[in-house]
């Protein structure tokens, strides 16, 4: 069993409030859970308007799938035009750890 974690440090644009900013996080996470059926979730920033974190995980029986789940899911963030990606940071943890 392999699984995988990526944590996303996000700079949001013109964003005003915690509302608005809500209204750009949430449907990212929406859309890595319905495009990869991964657990995703705003972890990390959450009382900053301007700044968002962005955890996910997945499980896997196979290593080379679930790279390529994850490299799907950092393209897909880093490709949204409404948020400056900052950083990613990858766990990769299998049956050695």
């Amino acid at each position: 069993m392999y699984v995988g974690t990526l944590s996303f440090d996000l700079l949001l644009g013109d964003v005003r409030s915690l509302k608005e900013k809500r209204s750009v996080v949430r449907p990212i996470v929406a859309e890595l859970q319905r495009k990869f059926a991964v657990s995703a979730a705003e972890v990390d920033h959450t009382d900053l308007y301007r700044r968002a974190g962005i955890g996910l995980a997945a499980v896997s029986g196979d290593a080379g799938h679930l790279t390529d789940l994850l490299d799907r899911c950092e393209r897909l963030v880093a490709a949204r035009p409404e948020v400056e990606l900052l950083s990613v940071r990858r766990r990769f943890h299998g049956d050695d750890d």
